[in-house]
């Protein structure tokens, strides 16, 4: 019978290697660590970009791009994604509740850009009040008869 007082080890396990622990362990003294120097105290080690006192690679190679400050990221909906639903009115809130632009994460406050996308033959007739159009977009609205309202 199997009690608390005669339970063993899982087979394959063993114990871990119990590092500085005094001699008859094995690995008491330096503890696998070698004498003296940075990497023998604790905390101690070079970063890992570090190369021996040469010029290190973040610093021999030259800065590049240009990152703009007040870039708009819009968020992005095409119009081949309109053309299967039913519904025929648009509007920012509804998009998000359908789950047509993203709603939460780093882009839920960006503005919404309906893009004219891959498709020629957009032939519903839709409503959409968003931030911004792109000019392909917002002529295939009106070719349809459709509106495109900028909010």
């Amino acid at each position: 019978m199997l009690t608390l007082t005669n339970l063993g080890r899982p087979a394959g396990r063993k114990n871990k290697k119990r590092l500085g622990k005094g001699q008859g362990s094995g690995w008491g003294h330096q503890a696998g660590r070698g004498h003296k120097g940075k990497k023998a105290r604790a905390g101690g080690g070079v970063p890992a970009a570090f190369e021996g006192g040469q010029m290190p690679m973040h610093r021999r190679l030259p800065k590049r791009g240009f990152k703009n400050i007040f870039r708009v990221g819009f968020r992005a909906l095409n119009l081949n994604r309109l053309q299967g639903l039913e519904e025929t009115e648009f509007d920012i809130l509804t998009l998000e509740k359908m789950g047509l632009i993203p709603s939460k994460g780093k882009k839920a406050k960006a503005p919404v850009k309906v893009l004219a996308g891959i498709q020629e033959d957009f032939t519903k007739t839709v409503t959409i009040k968003a931030n911004a159009f792109s000019v392909r977009a917002k002529e295939m609205i009106e070719k349809n008869g459709g509106k495109a309202e900028v909010v």
